[in-house]
């Protein structure tokens, strides 16, 4: 290999090795992004297979001292016993019809003893007051109330906390920290329900939360498109190497031309130097 080769094939190498590098960043991302549409594949089975599922009662679902399983989202379930409306919360900063709303938490103790916090709705802040104007109360006494089981949230990873009567999250353990001790002593901290029906139906109620989005969102698409920005990674360096080449192959043609000249110079003044008679 000539000395004038070796620069190109170096800077040829380094450029195929970031194509290489940004091939593997590519193909991360575009796992990721199959990672994330096939777990929003099985949630959506999930709502799909149990949001209309036939209610059952609550220890089917989850036995005195269970917990809630990952397949048993959404589930609906029936609660018989009454609402417990003096430790009612509110979970602020909820995204509900355009505003910062404030989810309705109303604890409901079953016949049985356990207590089953139900979210039944949302409402929105006051029209001069951040608290809402109006919160409608759950129905008084006995009651039979259906809800969909929904896992346990995160606490804030910000710690961020909330004022007296108001949580941040639906985190059960959270909110049995600031109920009447004797309730929150057989909450069942696994779980919470969204509420479906009340019976006796209140003459008012909060705004039910929304059905389940069924948008599978744009993950595959994502992963599609990080798999083209690879090839087209390779198929870049490989243009630039290719031009690159003609360049050279260009100017090595444009210098053999100069070169032939200056030779055939040189002949005729070797020649004409030797007819030239001396003095």
């Amino acid at each position: 290999m000539s000395r004038a080769a070796a620069p190109a094939a170096v800077r040829w190498t380094a450029y195929v090795a970031v194509a290489i590098v940004f091939a593997l960043a590519c193909a991360f991302l575009s796992n990721w992004q199959f990672t994330r549409n096939a777990d929003r594949a099985q949630q959506l089975a999930l709502v799909e297979q149990n949001y209309d599922a036939v209610p059952v009662p609550l220890e089917e679902i989850i036995p005195p001292g269970g917990t809630l399983k990952a397949p048993d989202e959404w589930r609906p379930v029936a609660l018989e016993g009454e609402y417990v409306a003096a430790d009612q919360l509110l979970v602020r900063n909820r995204p509900h019809g355009g505003t910062a709303a404030f989810e309705v938490l109303v604890p409901f103790r079953l016949t049985d003893g356990r207590v089953l916090l139900v979210d039944r709705g949302w409402v929105r802040p006051g029209e001069e007051q951040p608290l809402p104007d109006e919160v409608p109360a759950p129905p008084e006494g006995e009651a039979v109330v259906v809800v969909r089981l929904r896992p346990a949230e995160q606490l804030p990873s910000s710690g961020r906390s909330a004022p007296e009567g108001q949580i941040p999250t639906i985190h059960p353990a959270a909110a049995a920290e600031i109920i009447d001790p004797g309730v929150a002593a057989d909450v069942e901290l696994s779980a919470y329900g969204v509420l479906v029906s009340e019976d006796p139906a209140p003459a008012t109620r909060p705004t039910p939360l929304e059905v389940p989005s069924e948008d599978p969102g744009p993950h595959l698409s994502y992963a599609i498109q990080w798999i083209l920005f690879a090839i087209m990674g390779f198929i870049f360096i490989g243009y630039i190497i290719r031009t690159e080449r003609r360049y050279r192959r260009e100017d090595a043609e444009d210098r053999r031309p100069r070169d032939r000249d200056m030779k055939d110079e040189d002949s005729i003044l070797d020649a004409a130097a030797q007819v030239t008679p001396a003095r």
